[in-house]
């Protein structure tokens, strides 16, 4: 590439006033996008998010039966039945399948939301699992339970190791797995417990309750206390605790068998579970709207010299069309490319704080994560804005180009924000349009173990970070090569 090609481009970018001033407002787009979406939520009130181990939001809300275990011991118990109910209607529980619904035994760091455990349980749908961390799931035998084919479980403690069994018949046993459970006090509370996550409608989640009938329940070690206490972990409002209206949680003995009713979850935390929280990526909402300037500077960047006969100019004075396109396309990349940056790293401080302090939780992220979000947005609307010189050079004028590289990249982004968009809709307009490189702001990670509704708008994209911005890069690179194609051949 000529050093006096791109020296000539960018005298030429730089002396225009208005493609300057665009790149500017892109900056402050960013920024002010940013600030409105810290001031204008106000979630103060809300219950504050449980915090895993690792710091990680979680969702830590079960019916929690339990006594205090001293030291070494190990708890025994069979499980007979696992029963779902889910809202049809305001007063209206029928039965159902929630597949992630779980029953079984746990061995807590005391009640407290966040807290170190392992646990061993039959699912809805799943089989029998072992989780532990809120992340960890290890899978054991398949099959449901019933009356006539119930599942005996174990939790054996050892230091800070606890380890999960399971058996058809209660007395030949199959190690499903081994857990070392940081941060587990002396004295843990283990027990029985029941979850029921909300279930999944369409396009809409349910809270939903599950009851489950144990047997054979007992201890080894030292137990403390005259008998088994029940109690919600969690929130004690029914609503976020996960309970459908007119439902809490319960437990009763008779004739050696517990009935233990409960809802919630013990799991990662996504977004249909927690009542409050937003991401970095929603932070950096003005995008969208920096994207529009830098589409519009694009596509007149080559547009207007069509349009004043100065392109017969600049290509007789140049070393080459191909190499001049190829110079426009670095500056204005470039160029671009520090504007983003400039807002990105501006607008992230400024808005999370704003939004903290308005009481809205943010998904906590590292260092790395919001790193390639930020160098992320800026190489996106570098893209973009290649992809409007791209076009401006095919069709030769600036409202067609920009009209053309709009409705590519921002129509689908705006369909895919839509709540009510058809979750097969948006994810194919973020797999196959333009738009796929948004997926470089996204923070959260889909869990396989969460039953939750993974589109676009809840900030989950199909392709990872990267793939998503190739999606556009390869837009802008055919284009780019269709217009220096065209521009070779043209323009004589």
């Amino acid at each position: 590439m000529s050093l006096q090609a791109l020296h000539a481009e960018w005298t030429k970018f730089r002396t225009v006033p208005g493609w300057v001033t665009g790149m500017v407002a892109a900056a402050l787009l960013v920024v002010l996008f940013a600030l409105l979406a810290g001031v204008s939520s106000d979630q103060k009130g809300a219950p504050p998010v449980p915090a895993g181990p690792g710091g990680e939001p979680v969702t830590d809300s079960f019916y929690f039966v339990h006594r205090p275990l001293s030291g070494n011991g190990a708890i025994t118990v069979s499980v007979s039945a696992l029963t779902s109910s889910i809202p049809t209607g305001p007063a209206d529980l029928r039965p159902g399948l929630v597949p992630w619904a779980k029953a079984g035994l746990i061995i807590k760091d005391g009640t407290r939301q966040g807290s170190p455990y392992a646990a061993i349980m039959v699912t809805g749908g799943h089989g029998v699992r072992m989780q532990d961390g809120y992340v960890n799931d290890t899978s054991g035998p398949s099959g449901p339970v019933s009356v006539g084919s119930p599942r005996w479980l174990r939790l054996e403690r050892s230091g800070d190791t606890i380890t999960g069994y399971a058996s058809a018949d209660g007395a030949h046993w199959t190690k499903v797995g081994a857990a070392r459970v940081r941060g587990l006090g002396p004295t843990a509370q283990a027990g029985l417990f029941v979850a029921s996550p909300p279930s999944v409608h369409g396009m809409s989640t349910r809270g939903s309750v599950s009851t489950a009938v144990f047997a054979d329940l007992r201890g080894e070690g030292r137990w403390a206390g005259d008998g088994w206490t029940g109690g919600q972990v969690g929130p004690e409002s029914p609503t976020f605790a996960g309970y459908p209206q007119n439902t809490s949680g319960s437990f009763t003995g008779s004739d050696g068998r517990l009935t233990v009713t409960g809802a919630g979850d013990i799991a990662p935390a996504v977004r249909e579970t927690l009542p409050t929280g937003g991401t970095v990526g929603e932070i950096l909402t003005g995008t969208f709207a920096a994207l529009i300037a830098v589409i519009v500077v694009g596509a007149l960047f080559v547009t207007t010299e069509y349009r004043t006969n100065l392109i017969h100019v600049t290509l007789a004075a140049g070393p080459g069309r191909i190499r001049i396109l190829m110079a426009k396309a670095i500056v204005l990349g470039a160029v671009t490319f520090g504007t983003g940056l400039a807002g990105a790293v501006a607008a992230i401080p400024l808005g999370e704080g704003l939004a903290r302090a308005n009481g809205v939780y943010i998904f906590p992220v590292a260092s790395s994560t919001e790193l390639r979000v930020v160098v992320g947005v800026a190489a996106l609307l570098a893209a973009a804005s290649v992809l409007a010189l791209s076009i401006g050079t095919i069709v030769r004028h600036g409202a067609g180009a920009v009209t053309a590289v709009i409705v590519a990249v921002v129509l689908p982004y705006i369909l895919m924000a839509i709540p009510f968009m058809p979750v097969r809709v948006s994810t194919w307009l973020a797999r196959v349009t333009p738009a796929a490189a948004f997926a470089v702001q996204q923070t959260l990670v889909e869990h396989h173990q969460v039953a939750s509704i993974y589109k676009p708008s809840n900030g989950y994209y199909p392709l990872g970070p990267w793939a998503g911005l190739a999606v556009l890069a390869g837009y802008a690179a055919v284009s780019l090569a269709v217009a220096a194609v065209l521009l070779h051949r043209r323009d004589a």
